[in-house]
């Protein structure tokens, strides 16, 4: 039998790390605090997760959203999703820059950043690829550290895009 010949592939990543909000930019921390305030409305009765999302503009917008639960799973919607979709319907011509994402549970205490699901992370790609520009994502847990990753390629490195189809 013939010995079959394998070769790896490695994937790296990089994030800037802070230890607290006062160590990063003020326009940085700013877009955070937006999406820690989006906690407190997120419709999360089913999993008592909450999540935050705040979306910076080129424009200087910034446009908020927040985890949305439905007793049928699918329907529900992430916070990540619910910021983008908004700010794609409402500044459809205008660049996404930076994504801020913030965590609480009412079962744990979240103390490392939490980084978009898989869905999420996909639709970022999407905005990317839309405008064909990085976007920044900023991630923090209820404590500890923040995150924050120069693109979506960060968390998604071999992500599907419209060059497939």
């Amino acid at each position: 039998m013939a010995k079959s010949k394998i070769s790896k592939l490695t994937i790296s990543t990089e994030f800037d790390v802070y230890d607290s909000v006062q160590d990063m930019a003020k326009k940085d921390a700013a877009l955070l605090l937006e999406a820690q305030k989006m906690i407190k409305s997120a419709y999360a009765p089913y999993s008592e997760f909450h999540v935050g999302a705040a979306v910076l503009l080129e424009n200087g917008k910034i446009v908020t959203g927040n985890n949305q639960e439905n007793a049928a799973y699918p329907s529900g919607l992430c916070a990540e999703r619910v910021a983008i979709f908004y700010a794609g319907a409402q500044y459809p011509n205008v660049k996404v820059k930076t994504i801020a994402i913030s965590v609480k549970s009412k079962n744990t205490v979240i103390k490392e950043p939490l980084s978009p699901c898989g869905g999420c992370r996909q639709v970022i790609a999407e905005y990317e690829n839309k405008f064909r520009e990085p976007i920044r994502i900023i991630m923090m847990g209820e404590k500890g550290p923040i995150y924050i990753a120069k693109s979506i390629e960060s968390l998604l490195p071999l992500m599907f895009s419209k060059k497939y189809l």
